[in-house]
Formats: structure tokens, sequence, C-alpha cells
């Protein structure tokens, strides 16, 4: 008995050492999971206070401090390319379960990178988005309205795991005067550290804060950004359309969605065949996992026969799967895998192109409106009353005639870069650049005027007189 005794005391003691020990990890975890949900808020609101000291300092300054990024990130770009070889080999490992066209996305350095430097470069050429007298207005004498356009104040940006969008959207966010928190793909952790990293080193040696731009790299701090509505105006979610209304529908901050990217080709019947296969080609290859890159080619029957050949042996020489409606298949044999009507939503963001033949431009805008993003579609005619039917009622941000769904880009539209394409009816819509970056606030100054003075039965009447801006 006394013997049992013991050892149930024992074992009872080695069970409460062992809850001990659980509690002391979970209160540790706890901690720390406190500590960096408080680091979170806390970087919301230097964002926030620095944003607006950013937001006043004038356009030769904002410029000066993205200089001053261009410069640092050329200086860390082997730590940054270090950075990123770390990312794709994770991503690359077998069982890491990432995509082929995401380690595409993932990979940044050399050219990319330059180019990306470049970018920021090009921002400063542009005009300032902030300060714009829109409107100037005498209500009266002496008194007088302005609408003047300004920062939104702080964004949070969700992104992709794409290195350079961290730097485009950090560079759009200094120039339009707006604090931005960055949060990257899982698989692109490092790689936005290091670019981070170099970015506020560089607004170190300018008039702007370091703290205008923050990265968040966790879920958590994700679900914190979506409870931030004392510090973040406006949220933009780059990915699938059930990410983007998963955010929508878990945060009170507006949020401009940036969605899936199925885009279409249209093959016309008064098309230039030659020219349908080099758009087609460009849109689908040029950069397949871009979201501007082309999931759908429609060609309509009376062309089918001539073109369908052509662009199947185009598609075989560069590679391009094709999946195919039976139609198709009646035109270039059953060598082709069958089209399904989840392939006409999909985008697969590689080099697969699903194939559909129509009866005519009806039917080709009927598909597009049913199965399409709403992102960019495309027609290749030569029929310009075509062309414009079809831009008229093709419910897309982006609706182009003879050429490629690829110029869908904010630096290709000379906007310098883009944080997202909207695919949204509001605006902005389409490549987000700095306009969609500002809004507006309206300025009175007068003289003690009153609205007592204009009211009433002996009210004062306006004289309502536009003025230079």
């Amino acid at each position: 008995s006394v013997h049992r005794f013991t050892m149930l005391s024992n074992t009872r003691g080695m069970l409460a050492a062992t809850a001990a020990r659980r509690l002391a990890t979970l209160t540790q975890r706890s901690a720390a999971t406190s500590a960096a949900m408080e680091n979170v808020w806390e970087a919301g609101r230097k964002a926030r206070e620095s944003g607006r000291l950013l937001a006043a300092l004038p356009l030769e300054d904002r410029n000066k401090a993205l200089e001053r990024v261009a410069q640092s990130l050329e200086s860390s770009q082997d730590a940054i390319e270090k950075a990123n070889k770390i990312d794709c080999e994770k991503a690359a490992a077998p069982g890491a379960g990432v995509a082929s066209a995401l380690q595409a996305r993932l990979k940044f350095g050399g050219a990319k990178l330059r180019d990306t430097i470049q970018g920021v470069r090009d921002l400063q050429k542009l005009a300032d988005p902030i300060n714009e007298v829109q409107l100037h207005r005498q209500l009266d004498n002496g008194l007088t309205m302005k609408r003047v356009t300004v920062p939104l104040g702080v964004l949070g940006i969700i992104f992709e795991a794409r290195p350079d969008a961290a730097v485009q959207i950090a560079g759009l966010s200094i120039k339009s005067g707006n604090g931005v928190l960055l949060k990257c793909g899982r698989e692109a952790v490092e790689s936005c550290k290091a670019i981070v990293e170099a970015i506020k080193e560089g607004l170190k040696g300018s008039k702007a804060s370091p703290d205008v731009v923050a990265l968040l790299t966790s879920r958590e701090e994700t679900a914190e950004l979506m409870k931030m509505k004392q510090y973040v105006d406006l949220i933009i979610p780059r990915g699938s359309n059930e990410f983007v209304q998963y955010v929508m529908q878990n945060t009170e901050i507006a949020v401009l969605g940036h969605a899936d990217g199925v885009c279409h080709v249209y093959v016309d019947k008064d098309a230039d065949l030659a020219k349908a296969v080099e758009i087609a080609c460009d849109a689908k290859i040029q950069y397949p996992s871009a979201c501007n890159a082309v999931e759908t080619l429609l060609v309509n029957k009376d062309v089918a026969a001539k073109f369908l050949p052509m662009w199947a042996e185009r598609a075989k020489k560069e590679e391009i799967e094709l999946r195919v409606c039976g139609a198709t298949s009646g035109v270039i044999g059953s060598g082709y895998t069958a089209a399904t009507d989840e392939d006409w939503a999909t985008e697969y963001c590689d080099k697969i192109l699903s194939v559909k033949v129509v009866g005519d431009m009806a039917e080709a805008m009927s598909h597009i409106n049913t199965y399409g993003s709403r992102h960019t579609d495309c027609i290749v005619t030569e029929n310009e009353a075509t062309a414009r039917h079809f831009q008229s009622q093709v419910d897309a941000a982006g609706v182009y005639w003879n050429c490629s769904t690829r110029f869908a880009d904010g630096f290709r539209y000379g906007f310098g870069a883009e944080v997202g394409i909207s695919t949204s009816m509001m605006p902005p819509r389409g490549p987000v650049g700095l306009e969609g970056l500002v809004t507006y606030r309206y300025m009175m100054s007068g003289d003690g005027h009153v609205v007592h003075t204009y009211a009433g039965d002996n009210a004062k009447p306006f004289n309502h007189k536009d003025l230079p801006k």
C-alpha cells in the first residue's frame, strides 16, 4: 500500500510538473503572440504619424527620398539576391507544394531587380499626385472653396510572393504621401525582409521617416491588420477571389480588391490571323504567371478551320498545353485535353490555354461576361465597328483591340508602377497607380462669413464663380 501510494504520488508529481511546463510554454507563447500583435499596432501608429509628416513634405523632398531608396536598393543588391535565393530554394524543395508559376514570380535579382529600381526612379518624373487643386470656386466675395488632392493615409497591402511588388508599392506610397504596411506571401519573407530593410535604410538619409514603411510576415499579423481601423484607411488584398472576399467579410476597413485574372483573346471573323497568333502568343507566354496573361482563346467559327491549325503549330513550338472544346478538337485533332466548365473559369498562371470555338461575337462576349474576372479582354479584328461594339459591351477594367492583354500594367500605362489591378466597378479601376492612392479635401476660406447671411427670407444669394486653379 505504501509502495503503491508512493508510486501514485510520484506519478501525480510528474503529471503536475508536465502540466506546469506546458502551461509555462503556453504562457510564453501567448506572451510572445501578444507582444507581436502589439508591435503590429505600434507599426500602424507610427505609419500614421510619419505618413502625415510625409504628406507635408514638398514634392522635391519626396522625390529625394525615392532616390535615396533607389540607391539603397542598389547597394543592397547582394543581400537581396542572397535572401531571394533562400526563398527560392525553400519553394523548390520537395514537399514544399509551391507551384512552378509561383516560383517564377518569386525569383528576384539581376535584370528584374535593376528594372524595379529603375521603376522607383521613374516615379520621380511623375507629377505630384497630392496638393493638386481640382476645383477653385468663389461662393461669395471673400468666401472661396478649393478641392485639393490629399493622401489616403495608411495603406495595408497584402500581396503574393512577388518581391518586386514590395518595392513598387513602397515607392508609390512614398510618392503619394501615404504610410504603408506590407504583408508579403510566406514564400517571399526573406526577400521582403531584405528589401524593406534596404528601403528603411535609404529613408534614413532623407526627410521622410523610415516608419512610413513596415513589413508584416505572418497570418496572425494579417488578421490583426484587418482590425486596425484606427490606423489603416485602405486594404488592398492581391490574390484569389476567395481571398479578396474573405478580407472584405472580415474587416470594417475599406477594401480595394485585386483578384483573379481570367483574361480572354477573341479572334473575330475579320481578324488578321497572323496578327492574332502573335497577340495570343505574347499574351500567354511573355509572362504566363502574370494576372494579365490570357487564359482562354475564343475563335469565331468562320475562321476556325484556318486559324486553329496555325495556332496549334505555334502552341506546340512554344510548349503551350491546350485544353480544347469539341469543335476545336474537330479541327486540330483529338490529341488534346478536353476543356471543362472549370477550365473556362480558371487562371492557370502557367503555359496552359483553354480554346473554344464560338458562333459569333455575341457568343464570345457572353462567354467573357460569364466566366471572366473583369480584368482584361481583347478582340482581334480589322473591323473598327466590331471592335468598338466589343469594347462597349465587355464588362472588364481593360478592353483591348488588336493588342496583347499583357499591356494591362501600371508601368506600361505610364503610372510608374501599380499597387494592384482593381476589377471593381468603382474607381479606381484597372492598374492602380498614384491617382488611386489619393482622395481630396475641401478647403474653405472666408472672413467671418456665416450661413445665417444666406438663409431665411432675406437670404443673400451666392455668386458661384469658378476661379483659376
